[in-house]
């Protein structure tokens, strides 16, 4: 059974960082794109960032350009977001995504993506 499982959130002060993991279970994470998208209490959710299956290309949100950093390790069959400079309105519950096909680009659009973790809460506060 397909599965994804974000580790890494937590409580941490502005100005620091994190690193949230997504690790991938029952398929095999080189063949798809994966985006990061959070959701705060009362708005939609939305796109973070997103890399494509080889890697070559990434996608940010305007808010975390130069802050965030989506990489992945497909031997460890896991893809990260490194956090850095986090700002209280980064606090929201964060989620990886991917696709049910294998597409050769990605996208911060929540339509393009199938598989959803069950999120970890990021809290930036003093």
């Amino acid at each position: 059974q397909l599965q994804l499982v974000e580790s890494g959130g937590g409580l941490v002060q502005p100005g620091g960082s994190l690193r949230l993991s997504c690790a991938a279970s029952g398929f095999t994470l080189d063949y798809y794109a994966i985006g990061w998208f959070r959701q705060a209490p009362g708005k939609e959710r939305e796109g973070v960032a997103c890399m494509t299956a080889s890697g070559g290309s990434t996608n940010y949100a305007d808010s975390v350009k130069g802050r965030f950093t989506i990489s992945r390790d497909n031997a460890k069959n896991t893809v990260y977001l490194q956090m850095n400079n986090l700002k209280p309105e980064d606090t929201a519950v964060y989620y990886c995504a991917a696709p049910s096909t294998s597409y050769r680009y990605c996208s911060v659009y929540a339509g393009f993506y199938e598989y959803w973790g069950q999120g970890t809460q990021v809290t930036v506060s003093s």
